[in-house]
Formats: C-alpha cells, sequence, structure tokens
C-alpha cells in the first residue's frame, strides 16, 4: 500500500533534495578545481652521467651526495617510475600521480655499472641509462661493455639511444645525424634485439631540424639537459630534466627538482634553441593560472635575476642585456607554488 504524503513529509524531502543539491555542486567545483590543481601529466626527472669520478665534477656526483638521493627518493613521498612510464603518459595526456619522478644516467660510463647499478638496485628504484653506441662497440675503457649493458637490461633497466658517437648535433647536417641513428638503431638490435623508444640529446644540443630527424626516427620522445619540470605543454622531442653534479647535487637543489611543479607555457620565442640572434627575444604565454606573474623570476648564468616584463598579466617576455657565451646558454624561469614547491620552467639554447 502506498502512504500518501502530507505536506510536512513533502517539506521534509524537498529540503534533503536542496541539500543533496548543494553537496553535489560542491562537489563538482572541488572536482574541477582540483583538476586545475592537478596538471594531467607532472614529473620530474634526474639525470647523472658519473658516480664518485672526483677526476669530473662537472659530470660526476659524489657517492654520498647519491646516496642521500635515494633515501629522499624513498621516503614514502615520491612515485618514482620507468622513464617510458613517464614517456607514455606525456603522449597520452594520462594523469601520473603528484611527485612523479624519473632517474636517468647518460653516456654508459662505468661508473654508472659498478657505482649507480648496485645502489639503485638495492633500493628498488628503476632508471634509465641513454647509450651511445661507438665505446661499447670500441671497448673503450671507462665506458660500459654491451655485455653489462645487456645484464642491466636483464635487470629491468630501461635503456635509451643516445647516437652513435655522441656528436654535437646542432653543428652536424640532417644527413649526418640520419646515419648516426640508422647506424646506432642498428647496433642496438644487433646487441639488444631492438632499438630504443626513448632518446637524450648528446650535450642536450638540439635545434628544430634536429627534433624532426628524431621525430622521423620513430622515438616516442626525446630529452634534453635544461632543468625544469615535464608538463602537458613541454615540447615532446625536447623534454627538460634536472642534471646533477658535484656542484649542484647537494640536498637543497635535489629537493627543489623532485618536488617542481610544471610551468605550462606556450607561444615560446625563439621557437627554435639554436639561435641565430644573440642574446635573442625570449618570451612565453602562461596557461596556469594559479602563477603569480608578479613573482616570477628568470635567471641565466650571467648571474642575478634578468629583467622580466608582464603583458596583459600573462605573456611573459625576458630582456637580456648581455649575449650568451659560444656553446650552450641557459635560462631558468620559477614561481612560488603551494607547500614551499615552485613552478619551474627552463631552456637550453645552443650557440654555433
Amino acid at each position: 500500500m502506498v502512504k500518501k504524503l502530507n505536506s510536512y513529509h513533502v517539506g521534509h524531502f524537498c529540503r534533503a533534495a536542496r541539500a543533496l543539491q548543494a553537496v553535489a555542486v560542491a562537489l563538482l567545483i572541488f572536482v574541477s578545481i582540483a583538476g586545475l590543481c592537478s596538471p594531467a601529466t607532472a614529473a620530474a626527472v634526474i639525470m647523472y652521467h658519473r658516480f664518485g669520478e672526483s677526476a669530473h665534477p662537472s659530470t660526476s656526483i659524489q657517492l654520498d651526495q647519491f646516496e642521500a638521493h635515494i633515501r629522499a627518493l624513498r621516503d614514502g613521498a615520491y612515485n618514482v617510475v620507468p622513464l617510458d612510464t613517464i614517456a607514455a603518459a606525456f603522449v597520452r595526456g594520462k594523469a601520473l600521480p603528484d611527485f612523479t619522478v624519473g632517474i636517468s644516467v647518460d653516456d654508459a660510463y662505468l661508473s654508472a655499472y659498478s657505482e649507480a647499478a648496485p645502489r639503485l638496485k638495492a633500493a628498488g628504484l628503476p632508471w634509465t641509462l641513454f647509450v651511445a653506441t661507438d665505446p661499447a662497440d670500441r671497448g673503450l675503457s671507462g665506458y660500459m661493455t654491451w655485455e653489462q649493458i645487456r645484464e642491466l637490461e636483464r635487470s629491468g633497466v630501461t635503456i635509451g639511444s643516445q647516437t652513435k658517437s655522441h656528436p654535437h648535433m646542432a653543428d652536424n647536417s640532417s644527413d649526418k645525424n640520419v646515419a648516426e641513428l640508422q647506424h646506432s638503431n642498428e647496433q642496438f638490435i644487433a646487441q639488444l634485439g631492438k632499438k630504443p623508444s626513448l632518446f637524450a640529446y648528446p650535450y642536450g644540443e638540439a635545434s628544430l631540424k634536429v627534433m624532426e630527424v628524431v621525430r622521423s626516427a620513430n622515438f616516442l620522445v626525446a630529452f634534453g639537459q635544461h632543468s625544469g619540470a615535464i608538463g602537458m605543454s613541454g615540447e615532446r622531442f625536447y623534454l627538460p630534466r634536472f642534471s646533477m653534479n658535484e656542484a649542484y647535487g647537494n640536498m637543497k637543489r635535489f629537493r627543489l627538482a623532485i618536488n617542481s611543479l610544471p610551468m605550462e607555457v606556450s607561444s615560446v620565442t625563439p621557437p627554435d634553441p639554436l639561435l641565430t640572434v644573440n642574446p635573442p627575444p625570449i618570451g612565453f604565454t602562461l596557461q596556469e593560472p594559479l602563477i603569480n606573474i608578479e613573482q616570477l623570476a628568470c635567471y641565466t648564468p650571467h648571474g642575478g635575476s634578468e629583467t622580466v616584463e608582464e603583458l596583459g598579466g600573462v605573456r611573459v617576455e625576458v630582456r637580456l642585456t648581455t649575449p650568451f657565451s659560444r656553446g650552450r646558454g641557459r635560462i631558468n624561469c620559477t614561481a612560488p607554488a603551494a607547500n614551499g614547491r615552485f613552478f619551474w620552467y627552463g631552456r637550453q639554447f645552443y650557440i654555433r
């Protein structure tokens, strides 16, 4: 039997319905804001070269520094995943957990096999090794052999490519760069049974023409050596990594790097990292509404903060008065985020 509702019951249910509606609206707003605050893809990638090789401090990390980095990554706050997982998420626009970190090692120096690999394995941390094939082919002293590289791959290490001879690719012709990649891919297939899907530019140097060669070689993504967190607006074939060495491997900088957030930008100038005008007219448009443009600061190797001009509340123009030196030049732009974190955007330029 259906009981007839009186005005009391109707009023009670209406009040309950309005309360539920308010909760639903609040939840929708919360979800929308959460989506705004957390980029679909965000990760920080750390890059090393040598380990405990004090004769090469600019490319080597001290072992006690490296062990401190490992302890920090294992404290439970960080989601350390293979680099190809980060790359696939970036390409597909897939969300990653906050504090996602990737570990990469360039050049296949022997100390990465003897010092880094055992420590990372004991800590259960995945990592990627980028290999230029010539040193292994020639059996050069101080570099890994192919058997050691195969051993690391069998243990779960991801192997990436770094060309045949580790050249300055931005100085090469496109034909020469194509030959570099073809030869190295043939060696990877011969030695490992497959070619890598990840690529890292030697010295982090690239140009739009170089990027197109790498894209045409069917790599999934490519990495440079400029600081910054990976976000959805990142350049697929020029993704950033934070380089660590003796001078820049202290725990303060390491935590700053692994806690960083991507500064989402568009309309970047100059579009080509190979400079034809020096100093270049640097600019970008902010896509992240949470960034306070008045707190944004940009730095170059010249020392101190560069002049930053705000245009329309979203456009940033950096006015350099000193040209970059020949070779590699960098700029880093940061803005404070919540909980002591920083939005970070970096770029590396190449000056012939």
